[in-house]
């Protein structure tokens, strides 16, 4: 993995292999946000050099990681491969830019790996650059660009397409009891969540409540069927699990009231039954603009 400014602080380094998260075997890489943020204590074990290093997360790092939305952490360690060009965009001093081309100098400065590209680019802001390139493999190439004012050169690499996914298929009568393993894990993941809102102090309402514009940034920048159907059926179990909770207004409150007059054999009077409902819609709509408001306020800060 590649260590961002956070994973510094906290003691991680470039090249580090995250091998375990709190004792237990981490086998894929998307599964580390999740064991980490439903966690109250944090203990990392990573294969540095060959030899297992432990890091546990300081008190209240957990919380910082948390209101950056898991930013500046860590990413894949991957080298630097032109991918895509943009010929509009490049500023080309000497030499060109070609598809399969692995950056791994500028200047002086060895950037053999992608994340250490983009720290060096930094320093190169509205800069002609001589960039050393590997090429077929085995040449070696001087080009020459002068970046933007942000530090962009303006190619795409192919990164993402070095990573090996695994694939799972499962037959239509499979799919059932898969998917109810699924839907009874992502419930249990979310009750663990809310009961970390309420008892671990490395864990802040404010940080992890939202409204429809979290919602929609879960889904990505990139329309896709596959997760869209898969957030679709998140949120459809998380509010059928909300709905069941005892608060006026919603079915769960109904059914507390039902269970009361059952255990005392006296129905609740109209007018509690009015005001208990009046409550219930000003919790709830509260609720509604507050996660609303704390969106806003993120888009702003």
């Amino acid at each position: 993995m590649a260590a961002d400014s956070l994973a510094l602080k906290v003691g991680l380094k470039d090249g580090d292999l995250i091998t375990k998260v709190n004792g237990e075997t981490l086998v894929y890489q998307d599964d580390l946000p999740k064991k980490m943020l439903l966690s109250e204590k944090v203990s990392l074990t990573v294969d540095r050099g060959g030899k297992d290093t432990v890091i546990n997360f300081p008190p209240g790092f957990l919380k910082e990681l948390t209101k950056n939305q898991l930013k500046n952490f860590v990413s894949i360690r991957m080298p630097n491969i032109v991918d895509t060009i943009d010929a509009s965009k490049i500023n080309y001093t000497s030499g060109e830019l070609k598809k399969g081309d692995q950056i791994i100098a500028i200047d002086s400065i060895s950037v053999p790996f992608y994340n250490d590209f983009i720290r060096a680019v930094k320093s190169f802001k509205n800069q002609a650059v001589a960039l050393t390139v590997l090429r077929n493999g085995a040449d070696t190439a001087k080009v020459g660009v002068k970046l933007d004012e942000n530090g962009k050169v303006g190619y795409g690499n192919n990164a993402y397409k070095l990573l090996n996914f695994e694939k799972k298929e499962f037959g239509f009568f499979e799919s059932i009891p898969a998917g109810i393993k699924m839907g009874i894990t992502k419930l249990n993941e979310y009750i663990g969540g809310i009961k970390l809102l309420f008892t671990s102090k490395e864990h802040n309402v404010n940080d992890n409540l939202g409204s429809v514009i979290s919602i929609g940034k879960t889904f990505g920048g990139v329309w896709d069927w596959e997760r869209f159907w898969l957030m679709t059926g998140i949120f459809s179990i998380i509010l059928a699990f909300m709905n069941v909770l005892p608060i006026p207004a919603l079915d769960g409150g109904h059914a507390l009231f039902t269970l009361i007059e059952m255990v005392t054999g006296r129905k609740p009077s109209d007018k509690f039954m009015e005001y208990a409902q009046m409550f219930g819609m000003i919790l709830l709509l509260g609720l509604m603009a507050y996660a609303l408001g704390l969106d806003i306020f993120r888009l702003f800060t």
